[in-house]
């Protein structure tokens, strides 16, 4: 009997890694109104290249319950136990669905052992957490320290993005038209983050270059305070962009970043342009 890790594709963690630590991975989907995908198998560039010429941001889906019931009930009947981390359920249903799903198997089987944990974020600030649980388990740790491991990274992790424009965010409702507009004349970036399970703002500066420096420089504030590992740098379709700010984080810092794309479910929010810094502090304790 062993601990396997369940997750859904918004963590957007590096494929390889998932094969590596046996990470399950339950897509949501994205629906335009002539196609529909599942996170996992649509080519980002075809994503975001269809709403730049269609003019159209798209929908996303949570997973199924029976999807993800499955995917536990499986588990089960190879002995295992579960532990699930999604996305945060102020962003989507899927954590109430896996909690349904958890109890729906628990009846049919009250020696099933499934733990479901709300991470409160997504991308890699989730991820993070991810890779800390499935290492946990892979070390044979149990369940309940596996899942302290989670936990215990949730509690480290930041999160900082940048968005390239205020149109998707007014699209998708997350900001006013007057707002979106003042910003777009003023030149205005938001550096936003994820305060209580939500996308709040943190502050908002003059111009992206402006922008990604005070990334930067949120960043060094902890790295000088408390150090600082695991850092990623995010984009969404701006490759060229985010390794050079990787580059410019191990120039000035001497840490090195991976640098992973962001999918459509958290993409279509933001749009393309949007770069990001997530890293953990050290644990001190």
């Amino acid at each position: 009997m062993g601990v396997k890790i369940v997750t859904d594709s918004t963590s957007y963690i590096d494929v390889d890694v998932q094969r590596e630590l046996d990470i399950a991975v339950i897509p949501l989907s994205v629906s335009f109104p002539d196609e529909t995908f599942l996170e996992t198998q649509v080519d980002y560039d075809y994503f975001y290249n269809k709403i730049e010429k269609e003019g159209i941001i798209p929908t996303s889906s949570q997973p199924a319950q029976g999807k993800i019931h499955k995917v536990f009930a499986d588990i089960v009947e190879q002995e295992n136990e579960v532990l699930a981390i999604f996305l945060s359920s102020d962003m989507s249903g899927t954590y109430d669905s896996a909690l349904a799903a958890r109890e729906l198997i628990m009846r049919e089987n009250p020696a099933a052992r499934i733990e479901v944990i709300d991470s409160r974020t997504n991308c890699m600030a989730m991820g993070l957490s991810v890779l800390a649980a499935a290492r946990a388990a892979r070390e044979g740790k149990s369940l309940a320290e596996s899942a302290e491991a989670a936990r215990r990274t949730m509690k480290q992790v930041k999160f900082y993005f940048v968005p390239a424009g205020l149109e998707y965010l007014k699209k998708g409702g997350r900001i006013g038209g007057a707002a979106a507009l003042l910003g777009s004349i003023l030149n205005l970036k938001p550096i936003l983050y994820v305060k209580n399970g939500k996308t709040a703002m943190l502050e908002k500066v003059r111009g992206t270059r402006a922008a990604i420096e005070r990334l930067t420089k949120l960043l060094e504030e902890d790295n000088r305070l408390y150090g600082v590992n695991n850092v990623i740098v995010h984009h969404i379709s701006c490759p060229d962009k985010a390794a050079q700010l990787a580059q410019t984080i191990k120039q000035r810092y001497g840490l090195e970043a991976e640098v992973l794309s962001i999918g459509p479910v958290i993409g279509l929010h933001v749009g393309p342009g949007t770069l990001s810094v997530i890293y953990c502090t050290e644990d001190k304790s």
